[in-house]
């Protein structure tokens, strides 16, 4: 009966240590985005974002980083922004592959 208190405890543990995910766009100029894994790639026209809630595709004109702190998982984008979503894999589709479906 102990063992499973203390498995409750570590799932609730592990879920509160998760990076809190959170996007903010300010006048379709400004984006700041929270629980950032990774910046898989960017260009002035598309960001692909690895965040704690799957990846996360931006799109638009003349994008630009404008702040990018590894450490605590935020970005900053700035420029004009069209389109924002997240990629994600459906379970029966994984023979595309990612790259497949966002470039299709």
């Amino acid at each position: 009966m102990n063992n499973q208190f203390n498995d409750q405890t570590d799932l609730n543990r592990t879920r509160n240590t998760a990076p809190e995910h959170d996007v903010v766009m300010r006048g379709r100029k400004l984006l700041e985005i929270t629980g950032v894994k990774q910046v898989e790639s960017f260009d002035n026209e598309e960001f692909l974002l690895e965040t704690s809630m799957g990846f996360l595709a931006i799109k638009g004109e003349n994008l630009q980083m404008k702040n990018l702190d590894v450490d605590s998982g935020i970005v900053s984008i700035k420029g004009k922004i069209y389109d924002l979503v997240y990629v994600d894999e459906p379970s029966g589709d994984k023979a595309k592959g990612f790259f497949g479906k966002l470039f299709k």
